[in-house]
């Protein structure tokens, strides 16, 4: 098993644009998980404490970490819709997620880190199109593409373009329709 890649407090305090003692503070106060090389005492830390640490405090993470997986978030409150876009993009190879509602989806997005996110405008608690101003207006999270997939009409999906989705598909759709569009949005 490869261990994982560790970061030097030099190496984080480049990618935070602050002093090495800077982040050393971070570490002392217990706001990046650290470990101390025997005998030597430097500070390592792992790729995913740092980025814990990024997204906890809505630092940008550097382009070299960004997500370029194939993580799917299907935000849609309707379990038979949901399990349908949930089966039809695991066929086609994306490992995915499924939120009910808006709360849950904008925990999902930190934790999950999705490449893309299906996203549904009518759904309980937060609303799509507040879920997508949520996302666009969220530095860590604003390159997340959004694909809306709706019922609703088409001045409500007119409106989701302007609010920043990257793409819309109105229900009910062909599977090869909805693979096709997250195809071209993941690149």
């Amino acid at each position: 098993m490869q261990e994982p890649r560790m970061l030097t407090t030099g190496e984080i305090a480049k990618y935070c644009g602050v002093n090495f003692r800077t982040v050393i503070r971070w570490i002392e106060r217990g706001h990046i998980k650290s470990f101390k090389l025997p005998g030597r005492g430097d500070n390592r830390v792992t790729i995913e404490a740092f980025l814990d640490f990024l997204r906890e405090h809505q630092m940008p993470i550097p382009d070299e970490f960004r997500n370029t997986s194939n993580r799917i978030l299907i935000v849609e409150d309707e379990p038979p819709m949901a399990n349908a876009i949930q089966r039809v993009l695991r066929s086609a190879g994306y490992e995915t997620l499924i939120a009910s509602d808006g709360f849950s989806a904008g925990a999902l997005f930190g934790t999950f880190n999705p490449a893309l996110a299906t996203l549904d405008l009518r759904i309980p608690g937060m609303g799509g199109l507040d879920v997508l101003k949520f996302v666009r207006s969220t530095d860590v999270l604003k390159d997340i593409r959004i694909l809306v997939v709706s019922a609703m009409p088409q001045q409500d999906l007119d409106d989701a373009l302007a609010a920043g989705a990257d793409d819309v598909l109105s229900k009910p759709f062909q599977n090869e329709e909805l693979v096709d569009k997250v195809k071209a949005l993941m690149g």
